[in-house]
C-alpha cells in the first residue's frame, strides 16, 4: 500500500551564490522558507517541481522536501531541511549573521 502524501516545498540551491532557496506561489525564488508555496496535493507538488526544473539558469538541484504549516508560513519537517534553512555552519554570514544581528537589536541591555 502507497503512503499517504505529506505536504512538500520545492527547493533547491541559486545557481551563483549557491544558497538554499524556496519556490514561491508566483514562481519566484526567495531565500526564506517561511515565504515557499506548501503543496499538498500529490499532482500540483510534481508540477510544480517540473516548473522550477526549468529554471535552470537560475536554480540547480530542485527536489520536493518536507514540509509542514507553520504559524509564519512552512516549517521543515526533517533535520536536514532545518539545517538547510539556517544557513552555512561554518561561519557566520548570511542568515545567521541576520537571525544574529536580529537578536543583538532586541536586546534590552
Amino acid at each position: 500500500m502507497p503512503r499517504p502524501f505529506t505536504p512538500k516545498i520545492v527547493t533547491a540551491n541559486a545557481l551563483l551564490e549557491g544558497d538554499v532557496v524556496y519556490f514561491t506561489e508566483d514562481g519566484s525564488w526567495t531565500r526564506q522558507m517561511s515565504e515557499a508555496e506548501l503543496l499538498e496535493d500529490e499532482a500540483h507538488a510534481t508540477i510544480r517541481l517540473i516548473d522550477a526544473e526549468q529554471q535552470g539558469h537560475i536554480i540547480v538541484g530542485a527536489y520536493l522536501a518536507d514540509a509542514k504549516p507553520g504559524p509564519k508560513g512552512p516549517e521543515p519537517v526533517h533535520f536536514r531541511e532545518s539545517f538547510r534553512a539556517r544557513g552555512p555552519s561554518n561561519y557566520l554570514h548570511g542568515k545567521q549573521a541576520d537571525a544574529r544581528s536580529d537578536a543583538r537589536s532586541n536586546d534590552n541591555y
